[in-house]
């Protein structure tokens, strides 16, 4: 599992929601930058520009998954 993705579910048992916003935007952001590498190194066709484009919009929406309602 890459390294980001292991560091929200470390935190998800620690109260993801208790460490303070700028590490959770970090980890969201790691996150999302490892599901852009994986796009990458698929046989699909990935264009870089876009993907890094819409990197604080995949942010955003992990975290959101990540509130606990």
């Amino acid at each position: 599992m890459a390294e980001s993705i292991k560091n929200i579910s470390q935190y998800s048992n620690a109260g993801y929601s208790n460490i303070a916003p700028q590490y959770q935007r970090a980890y969201a952001v790691g996150a999302a930058l490892e599901i852009i590498t994986a796009r990458a190194a698929s046989s699909n066709g990935v264009d870089l520009t876009t993907e890094f484009s819409n990197l604080s919009k995949y942010a955003d929406q992990i975290q959101a998954a990540l509130k606990v309602e």
